[in-house]
């Protein structure tokens, strides 16, 4: 299954209670499809999915199943650091009609390759839907060799990687040693570009939620052979790929979203509100962009 070149990794929204705040959740996606995502991703960790409770992912898969399956793809979020958790989690997303699943590579418990291969599998082979594996060590302290996810792309469901290492040998090895459907998707919004350039599939943003249609245009613009237009939405949009992790993800993109009038909420804890210097920085970016006044 084509995901699509533009997914983005969605905030979850909460009330300022800190509930799930699923009315803002459906604003949310009818904002994300509109602004250029091919394929939304529910639960991941821009999601803040540690902090979400297996009731409240159900119900976001729910939701977005059954007000956007026919308008954009629906990936789920499942992957923890328990195998059986995932299996568990993953079964039941595939039974609610997510089109495929997003696992991040265990976090804190810092498996060996060889435990990665097993996780990766165990939970691939409990769906029948597409699996992209998540490859992100600076916030798991666990890297997916090239060679791992190379023996991965060998099981017939496993699809795609998303790569967030920065690693551009790791990754150019990624992409010459997996089959051609394989889909390698940028992890980080500033890697797109040079990711591209060595044969990666599209983006899994965080930067979309605001400047989407800018990274579309960019992404189209590389593959039609027009890569000097791309390379300049590349660099026109440097500081706010960078800006949005001006303190940790997904503080900074939630607060540009409730300052453009897109409702996401607070973060839970321990993520807390940026300080004021942070803050006056920040906005400084958005309002370069015309995201704020």
């Amino acid at each position: 299954m084509i995901f699509g070149e533009l997914i983005t990794a969605m905030v979850t929204p909460f009330d300022k209670n800190y509930n799930l705040d699923q009315d803002a959740a459906l604003k949310m996606m009818e904002h994300l499809v509109k602004n250029g995502s091919d394929g939304i991703l529910i639960s991941g960790t821009t999601g803040e999915s540690p902090t979400l409770d297996d009731e409240e992912k159900i119900k976001l898969f729910k939701l977005a199943v059954k007000n956007f399956k026919n308008k954009t793809k629906i990936i789920a979020g499942t992957g923890t650091y328990d195998t059986k958790h995932s299996v568990e989690l993953s079964k039941e997303a595939e039974k609610i009609g997510v089109d495929g699943l997003l696992l991040v590579t265990p976090y804190y418990n810092k498996p060996n390759q060889s435990g990665l291969c097993k996780h990766f599998e165990k939970i691939a082979g409990s769906v029948k839907i597409p699996v992209i594996i998540y490859n992100v060590p600076s916030r798991t302290s666990c890297n997916i060799s090239a060679k791992t996810c190379i023996e991965l792309s060998n099981v017939e469901n496993i699809t795609g990687i998303k790569e967030a290492s920065s690693d551009f040998k790791q990754i150019a090895e990624i992409i010459r040693g997996t089959r051609e459907d394989f889909m390698v998707y940028s992890g980080n919004d500033g890697d797109t570009l040079p990711m591209l350039s060595l044969g990666a599939y599209g983006v899994i943003s965080v930067a979309s939620h605001i400047v989407g249609n800018e990274i579309k245009r960019m992404i189209s613009s590389f593959k039609n052979g027009n890569v000097a237009e791309a390379a300049r939405l590349h660099n026109y949009l440097l500081d706010i790929f960078y800006g949005i992790f001006i303190t940790t993800s997904p503080i900074p993109i939630k607060e540009a979203l409730n300052l453009s009038g897109v409702y996401a909420g607070p973060t839970r804890l321990p993520l807390c509100a940026m300080g004021e210097e942070e803050l006056a920085a920040f906005k400084k970016i958005l309002s370069k962009y015309n995201i704020i006044k």
